[in-house]
């Protein structure tokens, strides 16, 4: 039996704001989204001859025989809930965003499915927006006036829906192109920071939350890979119900960081949550529980918590947005993404498509000093790790892109990371160590920093100090899809200072999470050797020599410049107690 298929007006519905009203006070707004359901929602459909197909838990969807019913009982149901919740801040309140589409759906056990059912995420808070058909089929029947938003690409459907918004009074009967323009994303990612809501019963608390928010604007500034809008744009949806669609259209932002606090006695709970703005997408979200004792330092605590907790996650949705789009219409950002997404990979295959994606992403933007960074990473890879090249030939070019790089933006610290980190490849310890102090006095909390100055410090005969750096790194980015790199870097760390117990643990670990990357094999006969664990060394050293039989030609038989003698000699030691009889 084919499905049964009909023409119907749909009414969708969905709480603003769902997600951090739930956090902040679960049982409350359960119960009062429960009672604006039965007093108020579906009374109106009723009324209008509608019917509820199904609550969503954060909305409803309902379907009526009549466009015009439906779209009149969308605007009873939305003057309605303006009165609802009096005694609640605009904050607390429960506000819908309505959407009324004329489709044709499949009807299946009491539900029903289509592409019509989707148009109602472009509402916003308190508002009712329609596709095209249904305005057609109104606009002379009802005492509305309908705003033009313009095309809009709605969810599951391929092609943009003309969508428009219900002006229900104060407005002419027809405005065409009165929205204001959505303004163009900026070339790296973009973050707006919304004023956090106080949700608890004491309004002294309101500069708590404001000064949460604005502590993480202004932490998440110093990240130079970051475009963070100003405070003072940000806080003008104080107070407003507001959809992260809207403020991302408004503002002109990929994503958008909204949170909460509410306090009870002595304890306070701050609830935060990243949303990619075009698609409504959930990124990440936390929940922070403290005690009131010291109310500045918890709030510089919270602060720093979820600002080490946005940036990577930023970086890891760019990542997906960048592999959403097809190689020919890349940008150079996202040319740049997908270069970081092949990169990280540790394969000889996917380190030459990285390359060429960061090639494509210097020429789409010669000024782009990402490009420059990331090809200078992939060239390291390919004579560092796989050897497709001679480091010593490609060392020079290494550099030159580096500081290619800081030369196109000098505020840049993760550029300056990476020139750290050539200088470093070159055995210039001391310039090197420079370019990671400059790129932490620029952002303290840089995770790539810190993994740089660890490396350079591992390498300097500091390794106790340089095995801490590399500690508040994983901290700041436990995600980061080179963490293998740095890890390693950690168990020669652990290595250098005699703690052979531990640098096998970390080493074993890196060669489980990572096998393609050769450079890690050698340690672990090392430190076995070093422990006296001849038959284990003598077993993993066979397996390095079988794995990476050239690590031990460019790295043992001879001395890699970052390397100090007596670190090399080091190395060497543990792995002739392992059985090794080379050069």
């Amino acid at each position: 039996m084919p499905p049964v298929r009909r023409l119907t007006a749909i009414l969708a519905a969905d709480v603003a704001a769902y997600s951090r009203l739930m956090g902040a006070d679960e049982e409350g707004t359960h119960e009062r989204l429960q009672s604006h359901f039965r007093e108020l929602v579906n009374p109106k459909i009723t009324e209008h001859r509608g019917r509820v197909v199904k609550n969503t838990g954060d909305g409803f969807l309902a379907e009526f025989a009549s466009v015009v019913d439906a779209v009149r009982c969308a605007v009873e149901v939305q003057k309605g809930m303006a009165d609802r919740d009096p005694g609640l801040p605009e904050g607390r309140r429960i506000r819908f965003r309505i959407g009324v589409n004329l489709g044709d759906v499949i009807a299946e056990d009491e539900d029903i499915f289509g592409d019509g059912v989707n148009v109602a995420a472009l509402a916003e808070a308190g508002g009712i927006c329609v596709s095209r058909v249904v305005r057609d089929q109104v606009r002379d029947k009802l005492a509305f006036s309908f705003e033009d938003m313009g095309d809009q690409q709605v969810k599951n459907i391929a092609r943009p829906v003309r969508v428009y918004k219900v002006r229900q009074s104060g407005a002419p009967k027809e405005v065409t192109s009165a929205i204001q323009p959505s303004l163009a994303l900026p070339d790296k990612p973009s973050v707006a920071v919304l004023p956090f809501t106080n949700m608890s019963a004491d309004p002294e608390q309101e500069f708590f939350a404001d000064g949460i928010a604005e502590d993480v604007i202004t932490a998440l500034s110093r990240y130079p890979s970051l475009f963070v809008i100003a405070r003072n744009s940000s806080f003008t949806y104080k107070g407003r119900a507001v959809d992260v669609k809207q403020v991302g259209r408004e503002l002109g932002v990929c994503y958008v960081l909204e949170g909460s606090l509410r306090t009870a006695g002595n304890r306070v709970r701050v609830t935060a949550q990243l949303v990619e703005a075009d698609i409504g997408r959930h990124v990440w979200a936390d929940r922070y529980d403290r005690d009131l004792a010291d109310i500045f330092a918890m709030q510089d605590e919270i602060a720093e918590a979820v600002t080490i907790a946005v940036a990577p996650a930023v970086a890891d949705a760019e990542l997906h947005r960048a592999l959403r789009k097809p190689p020919e219409n890349l940008d150079a950002w996202a040319a740049f993404q997908r270069g970081l997404w092949h990169v990280s990979k540790f394969t000889v295959e996917d380190n030459a498509i990285a390359q060429r994606f960061f090639q494509q992403a210097i020429e789409l933007d010669p000024t782009f000093a990402r490009g420059h960074m990331g090809l200078a990473w992939a060239e390291i890879q390919a004579a560092n790790v796989f050897q497709t090249r001679s480091l010593l030939d490609a060392q020079g070019s290494i550099e030159a892109l580096a500081r290619r790089a800081v030369a196109l933006d000098n505020s840049d610290s993760e550029a300056r990371s990476w020139l750290g980190f050539t200088l470093l490849l070159a055995g210039d310890h001391k310039g090197a160590l420079v370019e990671a102090e400059r790129a932490l006095a620029l952002s303290p909390n840089l995770a790539i920093a810190h993994a740089v100055r660890g490396g350079i410090l591992i390498y300097s005969g500091r390794p106790k100090d340089g095995v801490a750096a590399l500690q508040q790194y994983l901290r700041l980015d436990p995600r980061d899809p080179f963490v293998g790199t740095y890890l390693l870097q950690v168990s020669i760390g652990h290595y250098f200072s005699g703690d052979y117990e531990t640098a096998v643990e970390v080493v074993k670990q890196v060669i489980r999470s990572y096998p393609g990357n050769p450079l890690s094999y050698r340690w672990l006969p090392a430190a076995l050797g070093q422990l006296g664990r001849i038959d284990e060394a003598k077993e993993a050293l066979q397996e390095a020599l079988t794995v990476a039989p050239g690590i031990f030609d460019l790295y043992v038989s001879r001395r890699a410049p970052w390397f100090r003698q007596e670190d090399h000699a080091h190395m060497v030691e543990g792995l002739r107690k392992a059985g090794w009889r080379g050069q």
